[in-house]
């Protein structure tokens, strides 16, 4: 793939969420930056949904894959964090008290309209208390069930470069990302979760904003504003 990123001399900032949910994008990600003049055009901040939400926002980041319930009047290209039906990676715990993420932003509030009482949990600490037989309501099922859409947890935003960001959109959904077994072994020890299971939990998530998710994405800000 020929690198777009650099062309002008400018260097983009990008937000990047370390969720398994992401890796086949950030494994095109190291593909299209392949040469050594756009991997330095190109910085990295690390951390969780909210605290990039923060970053975005404040602009000390030029894009990012942002939490849904902040991106409604943002810029963004037709990628998404998407779940088809069920996620395994954003649960509710039951339990007498409603206890946030601190690490989230859309999923406590697709709790509370939910109206899913107990503990929300995200990402993969998540995904491996439901590897590990931990009980949780999920909550892109609870809203596949009750509205018949997919769930957007996020979306890809950005602050210019319009013409860049859409060049990219378009070539990540047009490329089917393989996994490497060094970088999937290497996930594997980061988050403790067994390939196979990385393998499996990744046929849950999509990434096009088609149809079925923008009108589901369009529904959950009507319902939240």
């Amino acid at each position: 793939m020929q690198n777009k990123f650099n062309e002008g001399g400018f260097e983009m900032i990008f937000g990047k969420i370390e969720y398994l949910n992401l890796l086949p994008f950030h494994i095109f990600m190291k593909r299209y930056l392949r040469s050594s003049s756009a991997a330095q055009a190109m910085h990295y901040k690390k951390s969780v949904p909210a605290k990039i939400n923060k970053l975005y926002h404040t602009r000390q980041v030029d894009a990012a894959f942002i939490s849904s319930i902040t991106a409604k009047k943002e810029s963004h290209v037709p990628l998404g964090i998407i779940a088809k039906k069920e996620v395994l990676s954003v649960l509710v715990i039951p339990q007498v008290h409603n206890i946030n993420d601190k690490e989230s932003a859309t999923s406590n509030v697709l709790a509370k309209l939910l109206d899913v009482q107990g503990e929300v949990i995200i990402g993969d600490k998540a995904l491996r208390y439901y590897l590990e037989g931990g009980k949780g309501i999920d909550l892109a099922k609870k809203w596949h069930d009750t509205y018949q859409l997919p769930f957007v947890f996020a979306l890809l935003c950005h602050h210019g470069h319009t013409k860049k960001m859409n060049k990219l959109s378009k070539d990540f959904l047009r490329h089917k990302i393989y996994i490497p077994q060094y970088l999937l072994q290497k996930a594997a020890k980061r988050t403790n979760i067994d390939t196979k299971d990385i393998l499996n939990y990744l046929q849950y998530i999509s990434y096009e904003m088609d149809a079925k998710a923008k009108k589901s994405v369009r529904l959950f800000w009507r319902l939240t504003r």
